[in-house]
């Protein structure tokens, strides 16, 4: 894939053929992720959000990431922790007092990348900076689109 730069609020469109590519852009997104960055992955179910999750989680050097559809979150050691969040079920559920909230992610995020699928308005108050990725499966392949959010992002590239 070419190396683009992209601008603070813009939108930018990438092309994926296949899950290897899925990963790989996970991969060079995550070799420039940092502790505190806060990533949220929006899309279909089955577009490949947990696949580029892995992606990221291998550049930091960690292995076996799953989906925490289940859990809801889950920590992954490192050299950079990883906090692998799915907000679906929040989303999904008929408990109103149930919500990101309850997760308590504050606690650990400056110290971790947090990258939060199904992450939608509740999840980007969590901050000013971050990074929104949409991940479109309309068609055989997937249309991958970035926006940014704060300082934190200007330079950032692919």
């Amino acid at each position: 894939m070419p190396l683009h730069h992209l601008s603070t609020n813009l939108d930018y469109v990438i092309t994926v053929a296949s899950p290897e590519e899925m990963f790989s852009l996970g991969e060079q997104i995550g070799q420039q992720l940092q502790a505190g960055d806060l990533l949220l992955l929006n899309g279909a179910l089955g577009a490949g959000k947990t696949l580029l999750t892995q992606g990221i989680a291998s550049s930091l050097g960690i292995e076996g990431v799953t989906s925490p559809t289940f859990v809801i979150s889950r920590i992954h050691p490192g050299l950079v922790p990883l906090i692998h969040v799915d907000a679906y079920r929040l989303l999904q559920t008929e408990n109103p007092n149930l919500s990101l909230d309850d997760l308590d992610l504050d606690s650990e995020r400056e110290e971790a990348v947090t990258v939060i699928e199904w992450g939608g308005a509740e999840s980007a108050r969590l901050s000013d900076e971050r990074l929104e990725i949409f991940i479109d499966r309309t068609t055989d392949d997937r249309k991958v689109t970035f926006k940014t959010f704060g300082a934190r992002w200007n330079g950032f590239s692919l």
